[in-house]
């Protein structure tokens, strides 16, 4: 059974969500129960139809708890974080609910009901998950992994992946050195099989072999891997591996050439369609939302700066295929934070940020304007971060496979945004870009959902703002 759960197909995410509906479910029935105890005619009329409501509440309610990031395989909070999270998830689910019901009345469940599955849901969800995580960081339920390597290459899996949050999906039991690989790796780490390959490979019930030399030419054992391979055991390159558990492409791997080999990238008109069509949609509502809000910021700007000074601020950025565009913000800064017209990176406590400037910047209300950005397709909803052109042009020439990052639209926000925090510098840009080719080469209509669910999490907690 464990190494059934070990699969890759098998994500734990699937099935902690598919538990979480079932307990919320659970949660609501029980509620009906609770809420009319004693009373059976009452209840069976508030229970008629009540699975598919109570199906659809626990689905809103999932997305809550998603939108802050309680799904993230990576996700490092302590209990009291994630349970915070959680409150944080079931309140903003409710919101939801709330204009759910509002647009159909057929789905409600019942002030009484909701109110009393909603605390019964929060504490089976909170002791499930104290459970589940517990049983989860044990190696039972890992992907048991060799690596194939012990070089400079190998030894970025110790140095770059030490967290156990980071090593939630997998645990290497040890490296192997190849050819006349430098050894980069703790000597306690590694292996010397004193035996055939695919035997002590069976022998460790190993899941998947990590293949990352320094030098491959003439050093692997090519026939013992193969004959691994049908046997069940997944053969994967370093650069895969790092990309899959890590969602990032690692630029620090040398060559890059098995970039051109591997699958994604599509850019397909269909894809094009379909990722227009979400953004018009998106932007519209956001709009629809938001407006209130927008109007709110535009007149503490003008109450700030006084008559005369703008309220929007145009700054040329760097959109798909490297063609320019002006993209528009709430000025956050004073009419002179670039007087000398020279680009400057945004700091902590940038004295040039109005009083204004930091609430909306810290909230995001400074981007609500990019929404027009996107509805004239000069941006999208996700993608890469629009840069300026005086730092493209040094990025191009200082980060190799820089450029590939203006394949897709630039977006309100990204994988990126989520998984790194406000870049201020070269080496902030070339982290930055990992996280932005895992973007292109991996987009979707799915992943793009995901991104903007997770971002809410991102502007409820002010998380990377400057």
């Amino acid at each position: 059974m464990y190494r059934v759960f070990r699969l890759r197909a098998v994500r734990w995410q699937l099935f902690l969500v598919l538990v979480d509906v079932a307990l919320l479910v659970a949660s609501i029935h029980i509620a009906l129960w609770l809420r009319f105890w004693g009373d059976p005619a009452s209840r069976a009329v508030s229970g008629d139809g009540l699975l598919w409501r109570a199906c659809l509440a626990a689905c809103i309610m999932s997305l809550g708890m998603a939108a802050l990031g309680l799904y993230q395989m990576h996700l490092r909070a302590s209990w009291l974080g994630q349970f915070s999270r959680l409150i944080v998830g079931f309140m903003l689910g409710s919101a939801a609910l709330a204009v759910l019901y509002y647009a159909i009345p057929a789905a409600y469940i019942g002030r009484g009901i909701l109110g009393i599955s909603l605390l019964l849901g929060a504490f089976l969800i909170a002791l499930w998950r104290i459970i589940f995580l517990g049983f989860l960081d044990t190696d039972a339920l890992k992907r048991r992994v060799i690596i194939f390597g012990a070089g400079e290459r190998a030894a970025q899996i110790a140095r770059k992946m030490r967290r156990k949050t980071d090593q939630r999906g997998f645990k290497v039991l040890g490296y192997v050195p190849v050819g006349q690989d430098p050894v980069n790796v703790p000597e306690s780490l590694l292996i010397h099989p004193d035996q055939p390959i695919c035997d002590w490979i069976a022998e460790l019930d190993v899941d998947e072999i990590v293949v990352g030399p320094d030098e491959r030419r003439d050093t692997l054992p090519v026939d013992a891997l193969m004959q691994c391979k049908v046997r069940g055991v997944e053969v994967t390159e370093i650069s895969e591996f790092f990309e899959r558990e890590a969602g990032s492409i690692k630029l620090e791997l040398n060559n890059l050439s098995w970039l051109v080999f591997s699958g994604g990238f599509n850019i397909s008109p269909l894809r094009n369609v379909i990722k227009r069509a979400f953004d018009i949609v998106v932007a519209s509502l956001v709009l629809l939302v938001a407006w209130p809000f927008m109007l709110v910021t535009a007149l503490a700007i003008r109450l700030e700066s006084g008559r005369g000074a703008p309220i929007l601020y145009r700054q040329e950025r760097v959109g798909a295929n490297g063609k320019p565009f002006m993209l528009i913000k709430f000025r956050s800064m004073r009419t002179d934070a670039e007087i000398n017209g020279v680009a400057q990176w945004a700091t902590t406590n940038d004295s040039r940020v109005t009083r204004t400037g930091q609430l909306i910047r810290k909230t995001r209300l400074d981007e609500l304007p990019q929404l027009w950005n996107v509805l004239r397709g000069n941006m999208s909803i996700i993608g890469p971060r629009p840069e300026r052109p005086q730092f493209v042009k040094d990025f191009n020439i200082s980060i190799p496979y820089y450029p590939l990052r203006h394949s897709v639209k630039p977006g309100l926000t990204g994988w990126a945004q989520l998984r790194y925090p406000y870049g201020a510098s070269m080496e902030d840009a070339q982290e930055k870009l990992k996280f932005d080719l895992f973007y292109v080469k991996n987009h979707s209509l799915i992943f793009d959902i995901a991104i903007l669910i997770q971002t809410v999490e991102v502007v409820l907690f002010g998380r990377g703002a400057r």
